[in-house]
């Protein structure tokens, strides 16, 4: 029991140093032997636990995957509204690239990269799931008249893939603060009379949790 949970810690030290690596350098760049002394093992126990970098960044991409994955189901709690979960998820998603290293290198290793090993796209997963919730809007007559759910999400996946790319050198890109700019404006033209004075720029509390 011991030697398996050195084992687990050993491992998941090496994925979140290969993170930092991936993300600062690019899956082209980073070395194993940079993420071994960072996360300070030996080459041969990096090689214990991952036979290449392929499979480091594979582990990477598996637990942003995952991070994402929780966040837009459950962003906004109890939140009815679907523009209201949709406001929520945004402000998860940048609170994890903010604050979460794999989650950051999970899209620095969806972005452009040669590999041919399979890699999850997480900006197509993070579009697909919120042309599903604009679609829900649209059904419940919550978009502006005249908007439909594939234009509204051609603008919000723009701006949020387009703020998690400027966010990788300038963080305030993902500040709540810059999401509230962004859905103050966005909101009047994108929901329904009937529904926009019910929507939070900011979040809900259970949507956004920590954000200032």
């Amino acid at each position: 029991m011991v030697k398996q949970e050195r084992a687990a810690r050993t491992r998941g030290a090496l994925v979140r140093a290969a993170a930092e690596v991936f993300a600062h350098d690019g899956f082209v760049l980073a070395s194993l032997t940079s993420i071994s002394r960072r996360a300070g093992v030996s080459n041969g126990a990096l090689h214990f636990h991952f036979e290449s970098k392929q499979a480091l960044a594979r582990a990477v991409q598996d637990e942003a995957v995952a991070a994402v994955r929780a966040l837009a189901p459950r962003a906004g709690g109890g939140a009815a509204e679907p523009l209201q979960r949709l406001i929520d998820a945004t402000h998860a998603l940048m609170g994890r690239l903010d604050g979460d290293v794999v989650v950051r290198a999970g899209f620095v290793l969806g972005n452009g990269s040669p590999r041919r090993d399979g890699a999850v796209d997480l900006r197509g997963q993070w579009q697909g799931w919120v042309e599903e919730v604009l679609k829900d809007a649209e059904r419940e007559g919550a978009l502006a008249e005249g908007v439909s759910a594939a234009e509204a999400s051609v603008a919000v996946v723009a701006a949020t893939v387009g703020f998690e790319q400027l966010g990788a050198h300038d963080r305030t890109w993902m500040a709540a603060a810059t999401l509230v700019q962004f859905w103050d404006l966005l909101l009047p033209r994108l929901a329904s009379a009937d529904v926009l004075g019910r929507l939070l720029p900011g979040g809900t509390p259970a949507g956004a949790p920590g954000r200032t």
